[in-house]
């Protein structure tokens, strides 16, 4: 699913008989999420969705790995990730 079919579910669902949510407007919403999201991982919060899962930031230490197609060894600098680690309810969903 893109993020265009994502905001086209999103304003289906929250047009009611009152009120008609808009694309565009639903669009900005998914934008809204995602960005105080990525603030959220910046700062090194970990931002939890109870019966969806958990995103967190994981720091990876540096290291040494081997090229698959010589064997010779390369330096992985330490980096952060981001990490998603799902709800017991969301895997159960998608079984």
């Amino acid at each position: 699913m893109t993020k265009a079919q994502f905001a086209a579910r999103l304003a289906e669902k929250l047009s009611s008989r009152d009120r008609t949510v808009s694309r565009a407007e639903a669009g900005r919403i998914v934008d809204e999420v995602t960005s105080l999201l990525t603030a959220a991982l910046k700062k090194g919060d970990r931002v939890r969705f109870p019966g969806f899962g958990t995103f967190r930031v994981l720091k990876r230490k540096a290291r040494v790995a081997r090229n698959p197609q010589t064997g010779e060894p390369v330096k992985v600098p330490a980096r952060t990730v981001p990490r998603f680690t799902p709800a017991k309810e969301l895997k159960a969903a998608i079984k």
